[in-house]
């Protein structure tokens, strides 16, 4: 058997109906629901779920066919960049698939929508056809709102159909990629331009750390700014070494971390090695967690 993860990000974390009748739809082509993570000041919600690959890619394009009737990218605001109703919707390898599998889905995923929605479509990541849009970063560029203005420049073509925006769903973005860590911390201030440079000094792409994408935003419902991350992978740079970084660069600049949150679903390894560092555990393996050691008596 082959199992795939799916992530799609939905551009709604207000409307508690909208996001029931997405994720029905999801679960309706038979997958297994495993995390439902909206968010209000982002305006949008995290949807998990495994399956065989042809399951989720059902499941997926069901969800993007119902957030392209149910949400109005006219209408949309949140904290978080976006391109369309559904923003980001990638395939992860899990048990006997391979990251060409998810390629694949990704490829397939990406005509269908074109051809039976109508909704342009970017490939990123492992899923890209060009170097210039593996980063999610650079395919969201200006958001929803400059892509309209730029769709139909070369350089911004879909891969998959028309050069303009779906007039009530934007634009979708699909991938393969590995286990990521979505990890966000919030300051206790509400000082964005901290947050902005913190987020600049911790990415990657401005000379910081590795695999580690960063934004620093508001969160207007608390009055924090907010280091909003990908952690693309935790083997690279763990979760305790980029709060640590934060705690540095947020302490040059005469402010303090309130918290910190993981969005969705996080791999056990990425926290056993917070606590694996922070204890200095020595010769400690995953064999010697109990519900791990439990789970895979049951499974054989």
């Amino acid at each position: 058997m082959k199992l795939v993860q799916c992530v799609p990000n939905f551009s709604e974390g207000r409307r508690p109906d909208v996001i029931d009748q997405i994720v029905a739809g999801v679960q309706s082509a038979g997958v297994t629901l495993l995390d439902v993570n909206p968010d209000a000041d982002h305006n949008r919600v995290v949807v998990t779920f495994v399956g065989e690959p042809d399951q989720v890619l059902e499941a997926a394009f069901r969800g993007i066919k119902l957030a392209s009737q149910l949400i109005n990218m006219e209408e949309h605001t949140g904290e978080h960049p976006r391109l369309g109703a559904t923003d980001v919707i990638p395939f992860v390898p899990l048990t006997g698939a391979t990251m060409a599998d998810c390629i694949a889905l990704a490829e397939t995923l990406g005509e269908k929508i074109a051809r039976e929605l109508d909704i342009p479509v970017y490939l990123y990541e492992s899923a890209a056809k060009v170097p210039e849009r593996r980063n999610l970063a650079d395919v969201r560029r200006g958001e929803y709102e400059a892509l309209k203005l730029e769709i139909g420049e070369p350089a911004r073509k879909p891969d998959f159909g028309p050069a303009r925006m779906h007039p009530t769903a934007g634009a979708v973005v699909v991938g393969a990629r590995p286990a990521l860590v979505a990890f966000n911390v919030n300051l206790d201030s509400d000082n964005v331009k901290a947050a902005k440079a913190i987020a600049k000094a911790v990415r990657q792409s401005s000379g910081g750390l590795p695999a580690v994408k960063a934004l620093g935003l508001m969160i207007e419902a608390n009055h924090q700014a907010q280091i909003s991350m990908n952690m693309v992978d935790f083997n690279m740079t763990g979760l305790l070494t980029v709060y640590r970084a934060i705690e540095v660069e947020a302490h040059k600049l005469g402010v303090g971390i309130a918290n910190s949150e993981i969005v969705g679903l996080v791999p056990v390894k990425a926290l056993l090695d917070v606590v694996m560092s922070e204890l200095k555990l020595t010769d400690f393996s995953l064999e010697q967690v109990l519900e791990l050691k439990l789970a895979a008596r049951n499974e054989g």
